[in-house]
Order: C-alpha cells, then structure tokens, then sequence
C-alpha cells in the first residue's frame, strides 16, 4: 500500500482560501468576453449609489476592475 500523498490534492482552505480569485483581471482567459449577469446588475447599483453612469458594453475584465473602483469609492 503507497502511504504517500500527493501535497498539491490536499491543499489547505485556510492557507488558499480563495485560489485563483485574486488573479488580476488582464490575466483572465475569459476577460474579453461580455460581462456576466451578475456584473451587470452589481455594477449597475453601485453606479447608481455612486452617481456614476453605468456602461453596458463592458467585458468581464473590465467590470470587475469597474467594481473594484466604485466599492472603493463608496
């Protein structure tokens, strides 16, 4: 029986809570493509609750750095 396991299976939550969330947007694969849903409809009511003017045509990378702008300012 291998009693040996492999340290990458079994990563700690607690030391890698978030894996790749902090991965910088201009990274992403998917960061050209259209913003979610869920973007949207954030960004749309921090705009409103930041007196900005929400831009529908934005991609996923731009929408969160967008989120990430507007939380701050709040």
């Amino acid at each position: 029986m291998n009693t040996m396991t492999d340290d990458h299976t079994h990563a700690d939550p607690k030391t890698h809570p978030r894996g790749n969330a902090e991965k910088d947007p201009e990274d992403w694969v998917s960061g050209d493509e259209p913003m979610t849903g869920a973007q949207a409809s954030y960004l749309k009511t921090l705009c409103e609750q930041t007196g900005e003017t929400f831009e529908a045509e934005l991609t996923k990378a731009e929408a969160s750095e967008r989120i990430d702008a507007l939380k701050g300012a709040r």
